[in-house]
């Protein structure tokens, strides 16, 4: 399997997921990809359209539509179309755990600001933005341990996880050890901007009196993009092209 460990991507994260098999479960990281364009407002999540993905699964990706809209179509309707897939995944896919990754992965594509591969992230999100518990905490964690000590652990490499999740820790010795030395990070966070701030540098901003986020921020940026997006379909739909897919 593709899995960065180094590096910077855009639009590309490393989720962490469970596999289980009998009472015997592990964690895997995962390569999570978004794509956007103009559009009409549509999120496709690949996995329910090849009947790969659960109920929950879906249900988290509808919440990512509501933060989206919420956040950034608050003059303007949400003019995007976007896609999102687990790369090479052959199975099925439930749970909204990975709800975080895939919100960020799509901030990092609208914005057009690349994504440190050193980390991968756990993390189910609300509409609010706000970073939810989640299970199989500590398989996830020493599953993406595992591939970066395999392939040497460069000291900057990490996992995100929910604040709510710390009082569940409970991790074999050697990468405890491996936190203590500071070769391996473990980062809570508390909301999707603490998660965003970590893999991009940028500070994810607040909207400022005037209602516009600050200059430079990576909100600032996505909302940008998604005016530039309105605009296109706005000219497209004058031309007579209709409305754009």
């Amino acid at each position: 399997m593709l899995i960065d460990t180094d590096g910077a991507r855009i639009g590309q994260i490393n989720a962490l997921t469970v596999l289980q098999i009998g009472d015997y479960s592990f964690g895997q990281p995962s390569r999570l990809t978004a794509r956007t364009r103009p559009g009409s407002g549509k999120l496709v999540d690949i996995e329910r359209e090849a009947e790969l993905g659960g109920p929950i699964h879906s249900k988290g990706m509808l919440i990512l539509q509501g933060y989206l809209a919420a956040t950034y179509a608050t003059s303007a309707p949400l003019s995007l179309w976007a896609s999102l897939v687990f790369e090479q995944s052959y199975g099925g896919v439930e749970g909204d755990s990975a709800s975080a990754a895939e919100l960020i992965a799509l901030l990092s594509s609208l914005a057009e600001v690349p994504l440190d591969q050193s980390f991968a992230i756990t993390g189910s999100v609300n509409q609010f933005g706000d970073i939810q518990a989640i299970g199989g905490v500590n398989q996830k964690i020493e599953g993406f341990f595992d591939v970066c000590a395999d392939r040497g652990l460069t000291g900057r490499q990490g996992v995100l996880i929910p604040a709510a999740n710390l009082r569940h820790l409970n991790l074999r010795q050697r990468v405890v050890d491996a936190v203590s030395a500071g070769r391996f990070h473990i980062c809570p966070m508390s909301t999707v901007s603490d998660g965003m701030a970590v893999l991009t540098g940028l500070e994810a901003g607040v909207r400022g009196a005037d209602g516009a986020f600050p200059e430079g921020s990576l909100n600032r940026l996505v909302e940008d993009r998604l005016q530039g997006f309105a605009d296109i379909r706005r000219c497209f739909a004058k031309q007579g092209g209709g409305d754009a897919a």
